[in-house]
């Protein structure tokens, strides 16, 4: 049986990552973040999306491991 929080984990960890470093290349332009006010989301929320995906894949190897009992 497929667990759909490996897929999901996945996904969000490598577009977490990918968001983050984004954020980071582009953190001296300050005209693109004055609609945020001047907040940097990219990093934000690429560091959001990629601790929900390290947690997705920390609990889908959690719940293998009990189940091999």
């Amino acid at each position: 049986m497929v667990d759909i929080r490996i897929p999901i984990g996945l996904m969000f960890s490598i577009l977490g990552v990918l968001i983050t470093t984004y954020g980071i290349f582009t953190v001296s332009d300050a005209g693109m973040y004055q609609k945020s006010l001047g907040i940097n989301v990219n990093i934000i929320m690429g560091l959001i999306m990629l601790i929900f995906g390290i947690l997705m894949l920390l609990s889908s190897k959690k719940k293998k491991k009990y189940n091999n009992k």
